[in-house]
C-alpha cells in the first residue's frame, strides 16, 4: 500500500501504464444485449410479481381463502399467507 506522495504518484503511473496498455481479449468481451434481455426479465417479473399482489388482494377483499391463493399460485395456503398477508395488511 502506498504511504508517501511518491509512492502514490508511482503506484498511479503503474496504473495508468496498465490501462494504456490494455488490449482485452476476445473472452473479456460481453455481449451487452445479454445484459439488456436479463435487464428486461427481471422488470417483467417484478411487473408480474406486482400483478400477482394486486390479484391477491382482490381476491382476498372478495373473499377467497388462502387455501384456493395458494392453488392457484402453486403453493399451500399457509406459504400464500405468510409470503402475501401479512406484508401486504399493513
Amino acid at each position: 500500500m502506498p504511504r508517501t506522495v511518491k509512492d502514490i504518484l508511482d503506484h498511479s503511473d503503474e496504473l495508468a501504464g496498465r490501462f494504456e496498455s490494455y488490449e482485452p481479449a476476445p473472452g473479456d468481451e460481453r455481449d451487452p444485449e445479454a445484459y439488456k434481455a436479463l435487464r428486461r426479465a427481471v422488470d417483467s417479473r417484478a411487473q408480474a410479481e406486482r400483478s400477482i399482489v394486486e390479484a391477491i388482494e382482490r381476491a382476498r377483499a372478495s373473499g377467497y381463502s388462502w387455501r384456493t391463493i395458494g392453488s392457484l399460485i402453486g403453493t399451500s395456503g399457509e406459504a400464500a399467507r405468510q409470503r402475501y398477508g401479512r406484508r401486504h395488511a399493513a
